[in-house]
């Protein structure tokens, strides 16, 4: 099984989204910050080559976008500190509202930041339970603001999707609560959690293979399953959920929802605002952390594979497990590199307030103190920052970015430095 992940306490081990499900965690290390590299010179993809490589038909894995060039060089920014919550899990603006910030806290509720000042949109509470990888795990709006959606683990720890209309004072209407979702986890772990709608006005939810290590029962390759997979799905659809452009809609056995497969864990993915890219932070076994990037030339990632139990980003985990035509990740980094133990994705910044910073992809890792930006020209790159136990991020308004933290349960602004 190769090694383990070092035990982490509390957020550690929401989002260790852990690759040893069987390990106890125990006590919270003295400092993430030895855990973290000492300079981002040792930051780098991960170059070891896998005895077969993935191959990806029709697309390149270089992530680049001839349109959209990135800038060369170190981007310096700051941190803000805009808030404090209780576990923020996850941050979102809703379409019609331009002053807000919604924020997530894994124990169940969703709060507006306006002005400096809070209030609840939604108190879930009592239909969650947080603990290890559970809770309140993601949140989104319908493209018109009306309809919200939560990703969350209920007391027994299977995963729902469920919707609220929204009421006119901007609160969530409880009473009208509807399942949209329902997946049975059969371990405690590897929930995914992320919702997304994309360009194409369809909501994208991600789920983890079902946890345990190492997919013990091969869920991500498999088609008769929703673990493991990016699904794409049209909530307003009568008839059934899946749009009829979906790969599998005709595949006998296969669920139709499925837009692609073959994923660990997807934690946190997120569209390109400029030219509608989609990225994937898949957190890794025991030793590389991959993100994955598909682009709408090359179907979006329509019916991929991306090659988990196989491939652990470029390096091959279980040759026994043949992943033909896997898509490769645009890069990957190990554990023994840098210091990393479980990847957060990010976005690509497409922000006005850091010029420095336009086309480059943010992302964190949960032992890492600070963040980190990548681009092609630059490979991974240290943005700084002494937040600790990073386990999401947001794009406000503007696409300006925000950082979450369990270390210290604050939200933070990225600025100019």
């Amino acid at each position: 099984m190769g090694r383990c992940r070092p035990p982490l306490l509390l957020a550690a081990s929401l989002l260790a989204l852990a690759s040893c499900s069987s390990t106890s965690h125990d006590s919270l290390p003295s400092t993430i910050a030895s855990l973290a590299p000492s300079s981002s010179s040792s930051l780098s993809p991960a170059s070891s080559s896998p005895s077969t490589s993935p191959s990806s038909p029709g697309s390149s894995s270089s992530g680049t976008s001839s349109s959209l060039p990135v800038p060369s060089g170190r981007p310096r920014v700051r941190f803000t500190s805009i808030a404090s919550f209780t576990e923020p899990v996850d941050l979102r603006i809703r379409p019609g509202d331009d002053a807000s910030l919604l924020v997530a806290e894994r124990g169940g509720r969703i709060r507006a930041l306006r002005d400096g000042r809070t209030t609840t949109v939604l108190d879930m509470s009592s239909r969650t339970k947080a603990q290890g990888e559970r809770g309140l795990l993601g949140f989104t709006f319908s493209p018109d603001g009306a309809t919200l959606y939560v990703d969350y683990t209920d007391p027994n720890g299977d995963s729902h999707v469920d919707h609220y209309p929204m009421r006119a004072d901007g609160t969530a209407d409880t009473s009208q609560r509807q399942e949209l979702l329902f997946q049975k986890q059969p371990y405690v772990n590897h929930n995914g959690g992320n919702l997304v709608f994309g360009p194409d006005g369809r909501l994208y939810i991600g789920f983890g293979d079902g946890g345990s290590s190492g997919d013990p029962q091969n869920r991500a390759p498999d088609l008769g399953t929703w673990l493991g997979k990016l699904l794409r799905v049209d909530p307003t659809r009568s008839g059934g959920l899946a749009p009829d452009d979906n790969p599998f809609v005709a595949t006998a056995g296969a669920r139709p929802e499925i837009w692609s497969f073959g994923l660990r864990n997807p934690w946190r993915f997120s569209f390109d605002a400029a030219n509608g890219d989609l990225w994937i932070a898949d957190v890794g076994q025991d030793a590389v952390e991959e993100v994955d990037k598909v682009t709408p030339a090359d179907g979006l990632g329509k019916g991929v594979n991306f090659g988990w139990s196989h491939f652990e980003g470029t390096h091959v985990y279980r040759a026994s497990r043949p992943a033909p035509n896997a898509v490769p990740p645009v890069f990957d980094y190990t554990h023994e590199a840098t210091g990393g133990c479980s990847v957060t994705g990010g976005f690509v910044y497409r922000g006005a307030a850091v010029p420095a910073l336009q086309g480059f992809y943010v992302f964190g890792d949960l032992c890492w103190t600070g963040i980190r930006a990548w681009s092609p020209a630059t490979g991974i790159v240290d943005l700084g920052g002494g937040m600790t136990q990073v386990v999401s991020f947001g794009q406000g308004h503007g696409n300006e970015l925000y950082v979450l933290s369990f270390g210290d349960n604050r939200v933070y602004r990225i600025d100019p430095a």
